[in-house]
C-alpha cells in the first residue's frame, strides 16, 4: 500500500496509532482470526475489539467477512496489506541568490613568509626573488603568481549581505600548489585555511608541478619553475566546511562570525611545523591551468 501525507490518509495513520491495533495486525499477519479469538488473546471484551477492527477496516488495512460458526455468524478478519509506503510532500526547492567576488591574489592585507618566495605579474617579476620585503611592494596588487616556503598570506573580504538577507553557502575557489625550488611534482605540502581567525580545514597539495607548461602562463615565463596547481574548492555552510567534497570542520556561521562581521579575513597558510612542510604557490588570473583569481561565491536567501 502506498499513501501520501494528506487529509485522506488521516484514518490510516490514526488506525496505526494504537498498541492494541498494532497487536491485532501482528496476530492477523500469522493467520486470519475472528473477533472472539482476538479478544481472548488480548484479554479484552468482544465489543472493544470489534471497534478496533472497524477502525482497521475503514483504514483499508484488513477486510472482514461473515462466516458460519458454532454460535451463528462470526466476523473473520484478514490482513490485506503486506507493506506500507508513505510518500511525503516534496520540499519546495530553496531559491538562492548569489553574490560573486573575484579577489586578485596580490590583494592580501597581511602576510608573514619565508624564502624561497616571490611574486610575478603577467608581464614581469615584482621586486626580487627570495626577499619577503617585496611582498609589500605596491606592485603586489598586480601579482598573478605568489609563492613562499612557509608562513601565510591573509586577505580581507567584504561581507556583501544586507539587512534581512540570510547567508546559506560560501564557496571559495582557487588554484594552489606546493613550493619547491625549480619545481617537484612529487612534493606534498599541508596547507591550512582560516576564516576570521578560525581554522576551517587542511588540504595536502600533491606537488609543485613542472611536467608541462601551465595552460595560461605568459610566453615569457620560464618552463623550469612552478607551472600549474590543483583547483581547490572550500564550501562553508552553517554545518561546517568541506574541501573538494571532504568534510574538514564543523564550525557554524556564528562561531566563524560570518553573519555579524562586516569584513572577513581569509588566510592561506603553509605551517613550517606541518607533517608535510612543502610551501605554497597561489596561481591567479593569467597563470596555471585555471584562468581565475581567488573566487568567492556567497549564496543567500533574499529579504522577504
Amino acid at each position: 500500500m502506498k499513501v501520501d501525507v494528506s487529509q485522506e490518509s488521516v484514518p490510516l495513520f490514526a488506525a496505526l496509532g494504537s498498541k492494541t491495533r498494532v497487536a491485532i495486525i501482528q496476530m492477523l499477519a500469522e493467520h486470519p482470526a475472528n473477533v472472539k479469538e482476538m479478544a481472548a488473546k488480548l484479554h479484552l471484551s468482544n465489543p472493544v475489539v470489534a471497534k478496533h477492527v472497524d477502525l482497521l477496516e475503514n483504514a483499508g488495512l484488513i477486510k472482514t467477512e461473515r462466516i458460519p460458526g458454532k454460535a451463528g455468524l462470526q466476523k473473520r478478519c484478514t490482513l490485506v496489506v503486506e507493506s506500507l509506503e508513505v510518500a511525503f510532500p516534496k520540499r519546495a526547492p530553496v531559491t538562492y541568490q548569489t553574490y560573486h567576488s573575484s579577489l586578485p591574489i596580490g590583494q592580501y592585507t597581511n602576510f608573514k613568509v619565508t624564502p624561497p618566495c616571490g611574486l610575478v605579474s603577467t608581464s614581469h617579476i615584482i621586486g626580487e626573488f627570495d626577499d619577503p620585503r617585496y611582498f609589500m611592494d605596491p606592485e603586489r596588487f598586480n601579482a598573478s603568481l605568489v609563492w613562499f616556503t612557509s608562513g601565510y598570506v591573509e586577505y580581507t573580504v567584504m561581507n556583501p549581505l544586507k539587512t534581512g538577507q540570510h547567508l546559506a553557502i560560501v564557496d571559495i575557489n582557487m588554484e594552489l600548489g606546493s613550493e619547491f625550488p625549480g619545481g617537484n611534482s612529487n612534493w606534498p605540502s599541508d596547507l591550512s585555511f582560516f576564516l576570521n581567525g578560525t581554522n576551517i580545514g587542511e588540504w595536502t597539495s600533491p606537488g609543485d608541478f613542472i611536467d608541462k607548461r601551465g595552460k595560461y602562463n605568459p610566453a615569457w615565463y620560464s618552463s623550469g619553475v612552478n607551472q600549474y596547481g590543483t583547483q581547490v574548492n572550500l564550501r562553508i555552510t552553517d554545518m561546517g566546511c568541506w574541501i573538494n567534497g571532504h568534510a574538514t570542520s564543523y564550525n557554524t556561521f556564528a562561531k566563524l562570525k560570518l553573519t555579524t562581521a562586516p569584513l572577513w579575513t581569509f588566510r592561506i597558510a603553509a605551517p613550517k611545523d606541518a607533517a608535510h612542510a612543502g610551501g605554497c604557490t597561489i596561481y591567479g588570473k593569467g597563470f596555471g591551468n585555471y584562468d581565475q583569481n581567488i573566487e568567492f561565491d556567497f549564496s543567500y536567501t533574499p529579504s522577504k
